[in-house]
């Protein structure tokens, strides 16, 4: 089967670019159709957080599970919602009495048995429970006839998501990272089967500074003084990781970065 991943989806350009390009990804003829879409979408709102009105504008895009990180909190109109919409997951490591969940269990377009699971890093983040042991606990809920498993490792560093790439080498399909905002060039198949990327990248406005005007950020960086961010508009890019997957196994087959204009 065919997964794809889609880099953080920042502000209304970024939601723009999925609602003009995903349907026509799958709708596509020929070849093997993707079977399997999640997204990040903790910047969706203006580049902070997402309301419940716009997490069901993406799913009727053709996303299947939404997965977020620490500005998923941003709304708080989000809090009560995501009590009630299963496919938009928080990071499975924060604590117990947060709202919503970090795992979501589902079957895909053509009936295959999947799993996302969302988790947070801790360095240079918000000090919250320990996403390795998140992870183990999650995982252990998953059916055994359940193979294909995504998980999105949300956080600042390189090394503690190369850390969850390598710690789930062949207990899951595709670890992927996001929150940085800037896509790397390290897409690989790890030696137990399964697919890495250290950060897929973002769905936005990239004629910015990680989906911000530039001017704001350089007066904030410069000044060190509080500044107001606004989502920028130009050269909107979805950045997206395509992954083939073996249903029997779980076991990642072929790994390829995507980048989609409009």
């Amino acid at each position: 089967m065919k997964i794809l991943f889609i880099g953080d989806i920042c502000g209304s350009a970024g939601r723009q670019i999925v609602k003009d390009r995903l349907p026509d990804l799958l709708a596509r003829s020929g070849g093997q159709p993707i079977e399997l879409v999640v997204a990040n979408c903790e910047n969706a709102a203006s580049g902070f957080g997402i309301t419940p009105r716009l997490v069901e504008e993406l799913l009727s895009c053709g996303i299947d599970v939404l997965t977020s990180g620490n500005h998923i909190w941003d709304r708080k109109e989000i809090m009560e919602y995501m009590v009630h919409q299963p496919r938009l997951l928080r990071p499975a490591n924060y604590p117990s009495m947060a709202p919503g969940a970090g795992l979501f269990l589902g079957k895909s377009k053509a009936g295959t048995e999947f799993a996302v699971l969302n988790l947070q890093g801790r360095v240079f983040m918000p000090s919250i429970d320990c996403p390795f042991e998140a992870a183990d606990r999650e995982l252990a809920r998953v059916p055994a006839s359940t193979k294909i498993i995504v998980v999105d490792m949300h956080g600042e560093a390189t090394s503690e998501k190369q850390a969850m790439g390598w710690y789930l080498d062949g207990k899951a399909t595709l670890v992927v990272g996001t929150h940085t905002h800037v896509a790397t060039a390290d897409e690989q198949i790890l030696p137990q089967g399964t697919a890495y990327q250290t950060d897929v990248g973002m769905t936005g406005p990239h004629d910015s500074i990680i989906g911000m005007r530039k001017e704001g950020v350089l007066q904030r960086l410069r000044a060190q003084l509080p500044v107001r961010f606004e989502p920028a508009e130009g050269d909107v890019r979805m950045n997206a990781l395509l992954v083939e997957a073996d249903t029997a196994t779980g076991r990642a087959l072929s790994v390829s970065r995507a980048s989609y204009r409009i």
